[in-house]
């Protein structure tokens, strides 16, 4: 459901990687890669502690999404004024393939380029998403590699190590990095899945890698930490504050993140004004509740000080689901608070991390990843694969804003 896509100079989509076929044999053929490291905690200096990395800065707008929207406007005249706003809004980067990798330099120098000439910060934020067994819990955002020893030493080398080089390459600007939605999140509530069991151990070593690498000066790291109706009930809160203790101990230390990312591709509500008196027993019922029980029990784990940062770009109107584990391409979702630095005591930003208008997966049921969460009775009918623009779906977003765009 996480599947973001890259998008060609020209405007046009095009698949990071295929969905059958030479994608797959990518992950088992003969590779150079290099054989499996340990995970070395880090020992570079991480990025300064208690800084919101949003806090007077621009946020970096990819211009490959510009040109993608801007490419609908023939095709939606009617919804062009809507497109062009959305086109001049800041969206995340999804490194969801190997093959994303290449990019990585040209879309920093572009940011520093902008930095430069306008004389102000530009943060670039980033999505790593890759781990191998990729979303063990779904099958539409499937991804490249699997969950045994060489798919691990690809994604180390092949991947975070390429990374990490782009962003060593690039000290002068302000880089935000959201590590593996989804992935330990699985561990907690989806660990009886064979799969997420065979992928336990990988997802642990493969973040506490990712960590410890990307762990600079500039870089400021957010761990996924899934959504307030799934992660945010007492008895899930509980089970995952070790998780993160334990990853963080592999990577180096507390100090190695920024904090956490929340309701990455959802539809919770940053906050909602309407909701009723919290309940202890339940689960808060927007983001920024969320945040604020996370932080507690962080605190008292040892984890203190940590910022967080809400997707909100599809979160414009609240309770919306008949389900609450319903999240493919819901029905009515509209996009939300328009991305920004410092919204709520303990929110760096509002980002939109999930990009608007690429599906959640396909309601094909023949088609290759279809999983039937895509076919509920909330899901948009008629999407694509995840990742691929859903037009229409974009549209309604837009039209849906709230607050609306203006």
């Amino acid at each position: 459901m996480r599947i973001s896509r890259a998008f060609d100079l020209g405007g046009a989509l095009i698949l990071a990687a295929t969905l059958t076929g030479a994608g797959c044999a990518a992950t088992s053929g003969a590779t150079h890669t290099a054989p499996l490291s340990p995970v070395e905690p880090a020992t570079t200096p991480a990025a300064p502690e208690g800084m919101n990395p949003f806090a007077g800065a621009r946020m970096y707008v990819n211009p490959d999404y510009v040109k993608a929207v801007q490419a609908l406007e023939a095709a939606h005249p009617a919804d062009a004024a809507l497109l062009k706003k959305m086109a001049a809004l800041p969206t995340a980067i999804w490194l969801s393939w190997i093959a994303d990798t290449k990019d990585v330099p040209r879309y920093l120098d572009d940011a520093l380029a902008q930095q430069k000439a306008g004389g102000e910060p530009v943060v670039s934020v980033f999505v790593l998403y890759d781990l191998p067994a990729r979303d063990c819990n779904a099958e539409a955002s499937a991804g490249e590699l699997e969950a045994n020893q060489a798919g691990e030493a690809r994604y180390q080398h092949d991947y975070v190590d390429v990374i990490s080089a782009a962003f060593r390459a690039h000290p002068d600007q302000r880089i935000a990095m959201i590590l593996e939605p989804d992935s330990l999140a699985n561990l907690v509530t989806n660990i009886a899945n064979p799969k997420c069991q065979a992928a336990e151990g990988i997802y642990k070593r493969g973040i506490a890698y990712a960590i410890a690498k990307l762990s600079l000066p500039n870089v400021f790291l957010y761990l996924d930490a899934a959504h307030a109706g799934w992660l945010g009930w007492p008895k899930n809160l509980a089970k995952s504050v070790p998780i993160y203790q334990e990853v963080l101990k592999m990577a180096g230390g507390v100090d190695r993140i920024r904090g956490f990312a929340l309701d990455v591709s959802n539809y919770d509500p940053a906050h909602d004004p309407t909701a009723p008196p919290r309940v202890p027993e339940y689960a808060a019922s927007d983001e920024q509740g969320y945040a604020g029980d996370l932080a507690k029990a962080l605190d008292k784990a040892g984890i203190p000080g940590k910022g967080f940062v809400i997707d909100t770009s599809r979160d414009g109107r609240a309770n919306i689901r008949t389900a609450a584990g319903n999240w493919c391409n819901i029905k009515g979702s509209g996009l939300g608070e328009r991305p920004r630095a410092n919204p709520a005591p303990t929110i760096d930003a509002y980002l939109y991390v999930k990009v608007p208008g690429e599906s959640d997966g396909t309601s094909d049921a023949n088609a290759a990843r279809f999983d039937v969460n895509c076919t509920s009775d909330d899901a948009t009918p008629g999407a694509p694969q995840a990742g691929k623009m859903f037009d229409s779906f974009l549209i309604d977003l837009l039209k849906n804003a709230n607050p609306p765009l203006k």
